[in-house]
């Protein structure tokens, strides 16, 4: 069992910051892909950004230069740094971590249950 727990969403007005965490936690051998991905309401869920446990990031055209993405690998955490927030960014973010554990030999995509981040005046 792999459970992900999301927190540091809120609301928040446009040109604001949030700062959004997700820890892993149970049997988990090694995480490979750790990310964020974010759903509007009416919307396909669409990825935000990614980080591999070698660090080379990844981000959405309508993200980049505006959020970070990090990690701890120690805490098995993954981080969502988001400035210049806009009101289109508003969306519940899910997190997902590509995770081995001890008993399945192969890698299983696992997600978080979201938090939502609403941006407005």
């Amino acid at each position: 069992q792999v459970q992900l727990v999301e927190s540091g969403g809120g609301l928040v007005q446009p040109g604001g910051s949030l700062r959004l965490s997700c820890a892993a936690s149970g049997t988990i051998f090694s995480i490979n892909v750790m990310g964020w991905y974010r759903q509007a309401p009416g919307k396909q869920r669409e990825l935000v950004a990614t980080i591999p446990s070698g660090g080379s990031t990844n981000y959405a055209d309508s993200v980049k230069g505006r959020f970070t993405i990090s990690r701890d690998n120690a805490k098995n955490t993954v981080y969502l740094q988001m400035n210049s927030l806009k009101p289109e960014d508003t969306a519940i973010y899910y997190c997902s971590a590509q995770v081995q554990t001890t008993y399945r030999p192969f890698e299983f995509l696992y997600w978080g249950q979201g938090t939502q981040v609403t941006v407005s005046s």
